[in-house]
């Protein structure tokens, strides 16, 4: 569990200098240098991203049990995630779907936490999966107080929609049916077959 956390302190902790240190942000990315910030900034986020992804797996495996879900919130949970990939793509297509979603990443990531809280109850999963919600519930309210800088993003086009609609798709059933036993080593549609 003490890698998980670290994990969670080191990622979140570099995610959330915009919005509780704003002003020593802009002071030492203008002092070092935009580039210099980001790739200080991408290093620290992949060091909290490595011990969040490492630390999960045995702080769940020795995680007491908070509460188990009925099984048919399995099938919400599936339907709450089919929308996530799309979105995440979105937030770097822009189109009207990241117009009418305003923050599409925060909302995926939104939509993906409420997913996985719904159908796993162990204390690591409360812990990886609220901190996750609880923040992305609190960035997306403090963009309204800030001032908004320039996301990096593709050309805005017509066809990007169409691609961040594939494409999520495609990563929805590539993660249904391989890629989250692969990683997660739960398969979803195991869990989502009645028994």
């Amino acid at each position: 569990m003490k890698t998980l956390i670290l994990g969670l302190i080191v990622f979140f902790g570099v995610h959330s200098i915009s919005m509780l240190a704003l002003d020593w942000r802009n002071r030492v990315a203008a002092r070092l240098g935009t580039m210099a910030w980001q790739g200080i900034y991408a290093v620290v986020a992949a060091i909290g991203l490595y011990l969040l992804v490492t630390g999960y797996g045995p702080a769940r495996a020795g995680a007491e049990t908070m509460y188990v879900s009925p099984p048919w919130l399995r099938y919400v949970a599936a339907v709450l995630m089919l929308p996530v990939f799309t979105l995440a793509l979105a937030s770097v297509l822009p189109g009207r779907i990241r117009s009418a979603a305003k923050h599409p990443l925060l909302l995926a990531t939104l939509l993906w936490a409420v997913a996985h809280l719904l159908t796993n109850g162990s204390a690591a999963d409360l812990l990886l999966f609220g901190v996750f919600l609880v923040w992305a519930v609190a960035v997306r309210i403090s963009l309204e107080r800030r001032p908004a800088r320039p996301i990096r993003a593709l050309p805005a086009s017509a066809l990007n929609d169409v691609i961040a609609v594939v494409g999520g798709l495609a990563l929805y059933v590539a993660f249904v049916l391989w890629l989250h036993a692969r990683w997660v080593g739960v398969p979803p549609l195991a869990a989502i077959a009645p028994h």
